[in-house]
């Protein structure tokens, strides 16, 4: 075979197994996101938060995030460095610093510690999304959508840890015992990671450095528009996945039904994006980006207009809140898959890392902003403020399709 020949598919079993391990890693290790956040009942009781201290616990890893994605992008370390290594070595840094939480009683020091959770997520999110892709080419949106759909399951394993009976007042569980089960579950994904996880045959040579390209994200039209379509469904999402289940939390209180159920409710609501993310992964690569795309974000922002409508109503409120978590993220791993084609094809790892940046450090906005707007609003209107995300990520894919260079998604499905 010649040096220029593109390389062969990988063999079916091995590719679709691979892929589905480093699946199930990511979605063992993402727990860490939202382990500190679901405890904050317990750390209300223990540590007796202040209403920012409870926002902080998002927030915090939030910021984390976007500063190790913006260091890694500046650095290439997607793009320079093995992938397996850097991801298993972010994921045991991750799940020790969750694990120190619980051996501070301040709950300054506990959101530092969020802050390098987020600070390792960064080297373990997009670095693995490029790792997929080495997998795939003709069915890449399939591909990423799997991993995005297993990470959405990861941050919604701790809601499910937090409604699982203990022992305990008012049957929550001891919240330490949550973020060390989260670490623990960290650390079985890095051990998959170093055994299973190798790259695929469309891996390309080791980037040189180059902090500039971490730029092109702005210069570049197509990467441009592509990126505003992932700000406005991130407008949006992260918001709906923290406030959703406390609006789940409060309907169903107000309806007097249990609490525990109220928390598997915000379990299912976030992990039924996964299907979500499959789903749209299979008829992206077969219809096209742009469309599944504005497709989603039509369904997730008419659900931001009535959600608030069912307040009160906890079943009703449910079913919706299941369909608005499959479409939330259902989009995601498209733009992601997108990004990857519309880059240099040795900066994928860099350009995949400047997106999710971007679309955290938007997050710090609405997820500040619905509980500002709360009490003025209510629960029936507050989500509203979350409709003009997708609206905009329409109006960027809608663009982007016109454009010569989408020919480049989808193998020309645009």
């Amino acid at each position: 075979m010649s040096a220029s020949a593109p390389p062969a598919p990988p063999p079916f079993l091995l590719k679709w197994r691979t892929i589905a391990l480093l699946s199930f890693a990511e979605l063992l290790a993402l727990g860490l996101w939202f382990s500190g956040s679901t405890v904050v009942p317990q750390l209300i009781r223990e540590w007796d938060l202040s209403s920012q201290q409870q926002s902080w616990m998002t927030m915090s890893v939030q910021i984390g995030f976007v500063v190790g994605a913006l260091v890694s992008a500046i650095l290439n370390l997607a793009d320079r460095l093995p992938l397996r290594g850097l991801i298993g070595l972010a994921m045991v840094g991750g799940a020790a610093a969750n694990a120190a939480i619980t051996l501070t009683g301040s709950p300054e020091t506990a959101l530092v510690l969020r802050g390098l959770t987020g600070v390792m997520i960064a080297c373990v999110y997009p670095p693995g999304m490029k790792l997929i892709a080495t997998w795939c080419k003709e069915d890449r949106g399939l591909g990423v959508g799997i991993l995005v759909g297993s990470i959405t399951v990861g941050s919604a394993l701790p809601h499910l840890l937090n409604a699982v009976p203990f022992l305990g007042e008012g049957g929550m569980p001891p919240w330490r015992s949550v973020l060390l089960l989260a670490s623990g579950l960290t650390l079985v994904a890095v051990l998959i990671i170093l055994r299973w996880g190798s790259p695929g045959p469309y891996q390309t040579a080791p980037a040189v450095f180059d902090w500039r390209y971490a730029g092109q994200a702005f210069r570049d039209r197509p990467l441009r528009l592509a990126n505003l379509g992932y700000l406005g469904h991130m407008w949006e999402l992260y918001a709906m996945w923290t406030w959703v289940p406390l609006l789940l939390m409060q309907s169903y209180a107000q309806a007097g039904y249990p609490a525990a159920a109220a928390r598997l409710a915000g379990f299912a609501v976030i992990a039924v994006g996964f299907v979500g993310s499959v789903a749209a992964g299979v008829l992206a690569d077969r219809v096209g980006r742009t469309l599944i795309t504005s497709w989603s974000l039509a369904i997730s922002g008419s659900c931001c207009l009535v959600a608030g409508l069912f307040f009160g109503r906890p079943v009703a409120l449910t079913a919706l809140c299941l369909v608005w978590g499959m479409a939330v993220v259902a989009d995601s791993a498209q733009f992601s898959a997108a990004i990857s084609e519309l880059s240099h094809p040795r900066y994928v790892g860099t350009a995949l890392t400047v997106q999710t940046s971007l679309g955290f450090l938007l997050t710090l906005v609405t997820i500040q902003l619905v509980p500002r707007l709360l009490d003025d609003l209510g629960w029936k209107l507050v989500f509203l403020t979350l409709a003009p995300g997708p609206v905009f990520g329409i109006w960027a894919m809608l663009r982007l399709r016109t454009l010569p260079e989408s020919s480049r998604l989808a193998s020309g499905r645009r």
